[in-house]
């Protein structure tokens, strides 16, 4: 039976939805923006800082479950403009230095997004 995940280590749900839900041995997020779970404070200065926000949030939930990037096998991007795509892709490629392969991955260009965040992501991890 699937269960939802809830953790101080990622943004509290900002509607009537779980941070994400382990069916199996599969981990399935919420999307994820900005938002710092320690202020709950939306870190918008710059789509750098977005970004890396957004990347610390899912290594909250991945360590609430005690797994790593390296367990990620697939991950959806939401852009609000794809001028962002370049710097964005250098980000991520950090994110998952380490990592003996990437997982596979759609980014798609939307007109809005939540708190007019100009990212989200959500993804889908095996659980060790």
């Amino acid at each position: 039976m699937p269960k939802s995940v809830y953790t101080n280590l990622a943004p509290q749900a900002i509607g009537p939805y779980a941070q994400g839900v382990v069916s199996g041995n599969l981990f399935f997020s919420s999307g994820q923006i900005a938002i710092d779970p320690k202020t709950n404070n939306f870190e918008n200065d710059s789509f750098e800082i977005e970004v890396k926000q957004v990347l610390l949030n899912i290594k909250g939930l991945l360590c609430h479950l005690n797994t790593d990037v390296a367990q990620i096998v697939k991950v959806s991007v939401f852009l609000t403009s794809m001028d962002d795509f370049e710097q964005f892709n250098k980000l991520y490629a950090e994110f998952f230095e380490g990592a003996k392969t990437y997982p596979a991955r759609e980014t798609v260009e939307v007109r809005r997004l939540p708190k007019d965040a100009r990212i989200e992501m959500s993804f889908i991890a095996g659980i060790k």
